[in-house]
């Protein structure tokens, strides 16, 4: 009889340790199923992010102050960042504003002067959204704006022009400028940004441009 109960028990144990091991078992399996569906999901998330789009800040800058939004801009967008430097550079005599003989009072009293590039964009053709600084000058884009923008071709491209001032707004400069672009570029109505702005600054405007870019 004991012999009996010795068995009993010990089938008892081995049963029990059967039905543990089956848990453990599904257990792990479903662990795995769920660790595979996660990996799933993550390559079809990766596979499904937007491309990075290739971009470029191009600006002119007298003063300085051009200068340091369009370094922002670049930076926030991870952007290629271009400087439209004239040939002939800009001294302060050429800058002095009261005067009806500066080179800039006769530049831009001339809708046709186009003052001279230094230097070219390399392989345009690679950026699909181009970004144009530069400050207002007698209510306009500066002439050179002007050559760069009769120097590409802008076909299926996304311009964003941008302008700095002590007042003035973007005004009519981005709308004549956008007459010399082809007409199948995507044109935005760009802004005047503050001499004042932060980094901060920067990438909140950028993002709020609907651009599919992550700014920083």
């Amino acid at each position: 009889m004991k012999q009996i109960q010795k068995i009993m028990s010990f089938l008892c144990i081995f049963a029990l340790f059967l039905s543990m091991a089956g848990c453990n078992t599904a257990q792990s399996s479903a662990a795995n199923e769920d660790t595979a569906l996660e990996q799933t999901e993550k390559e079809n998330t990766l596979q499904t992010e937007p491309e990075n789009k290739k971009v470029l800040v191009a600006y002119f800058s007298a003063t300085g102050t051009t200068k340091a939004l369009a370094e922002y801009a670049a930076a926030a967008m991870d952007a290629d960042l271009y400087e439209i430097v004239p040939q002939q550079q800009y001294t302060s005599e050429d800058l002095n504003y009261g005067s009806d003989n500066s080179r800039t009072s006769i530049e831009m009293g001339d809708p046709s002067a186009r003052p001279a590039i230094s230097g070219s964009v390399e392989n345009m053709e690679q950026y699909e959204i181009i970004f144009i600084g530069y400050p207002i000058w007698w209510g306009e884009a500066p002439r050179i704006i002007s050559t760069f923008m009769e120097s590409y071709d802008f076909s299926g491209k996304t311009i964003v022009p941008f302008c700095t001032s002590g007042s003035s707004d973007i005004g009519s400069s981005a709308a004549n400028l956008h007459g010399l672009c082809a007409e199948d570029a995507l044109w935005l109505d760009g802004a005047r940004l503050s001499g004042s702005f932060t980094q901060e600054d920067m990438a909140a405007w950028i993002d709020s441009l609907g651009l599919d870019i992550q700014a920083q």
